[in-house]
């Protein structure tokens, strides 16, 4: 991708973010709101806004490319089987963190990944009110753009044992008896925590504010960028099973690291 190609899709993000996104915060209507697979899946008339403008850019800066969107799969109107598929396909995430946005909680982020094959080839990250966007290219570096235009390159923390990591974990949607292994063995790791919004998640890890994350829901539109932007950064990431990510994968969890070695101590101490 073209350091111009990153600045259109930066600029669009911001832009959808600004007319579609923040103007609705804390000033959703009754009915304004609604639930997709159960309580913990809203949707907001805001997402769906957010979503179409995002694709009629993304389709106008790059014609040739498919856009399928978190909503669009919801109602049926697009199908994660695209994702496998030749050519390069764009994944959005318009609100990640919807929960926090109709809490009237500031933390939820704006995801686009460019995905061709299976393979993740540019990851974007925007963060509306600190007006900077975290994203990385495939081989190329993970990256804090802030709003002046200046960058700074991501990195993940150092290694330490497992017993002084800190970081972020969801076991919401974790099914029995995992959830139940997991939960008993939080007091291995140091801390840990869940801002119910994979978007920062991410961009903590990657920057190196934190050493690990875990998830066990999978869906392109909350990790494909994620993961990109980790990897990028020097980071570690595998599924519960120890085989590699990829946006097609809805099953079978994912642990993050600083690096390898981390990974198989925190998958002993938390999975085994």
């Amino acid at each position: 991708m073209k350091a111009e190609d990153v600045s259109a899709v930066i600029a669009l993000l911001r832009d959808v973010a600004r007319t579609e996104i923040l103007p609705r915060f804390k000033h959703l209507r009754a009915g304004d709101v609604r639930t997709k697979a159960g309580p913990l899946d809203p949707v907001t008339v805001a997402d769906e806004a957010a979503e179409k403008a995002l694709y009629a850019g993304l389709k106008k800066l790059f014609p040739d490319d498919d856009v399928i969107g978190e909503e669009a799969v919801s109602a049926g109107t697009a199908s994660l089987e695209r994702l496998a598929a030749p050519g390069r396909v764009w994944v959005l995430d318009p609100i990640d963190g919807t929960a926090n946005f109709t809490a009237e909680l500031p933390l939820f982020g704006v995801m686009a990944s460019l995905v061709e094959a299976d393979e993740i080839l540019a990851g974007f990250i925007y963060d509306p009110f600190g007006d900077d966007c975290a994203y990385a290219l495939a081989g190329q570096g993970a990256f804090l753009r802030a709003a002046d235009g200046t960058e700074r390159r991501l990195q993940v923390c150092a290694p330490v044992p497992v017993n002084q990591m800190v970081g972020s974990m969801s076991w919401r949607f974790m099914e029995e008896p995992l959830r139940t292994h997991v939960l008993h063995r939080l007091d291995r790791v140091a801390a840990v925590t869940d801002y119910r919004c994979a978007a920062h998640q991410y961009r903590m890890v990657a920057a190196g504010h934190c050493h690990l994350q875990l998830f066990r829901k999978l869906l392109p539109w909350d990790h494909a960028a994620g993961v990109l932007l980790h990897r990028e950064a020097g980071g570690y990431a595998r599924r519960f099973d120890g085989s590699p990510y990829r946006p097609s994968n809805t099953t079978g969890g994912l642990l993050l690291a600083p690096d390898e070695p981390s990974w198989q101590a925190l998958a002993d101490a938390l999975l085994r």
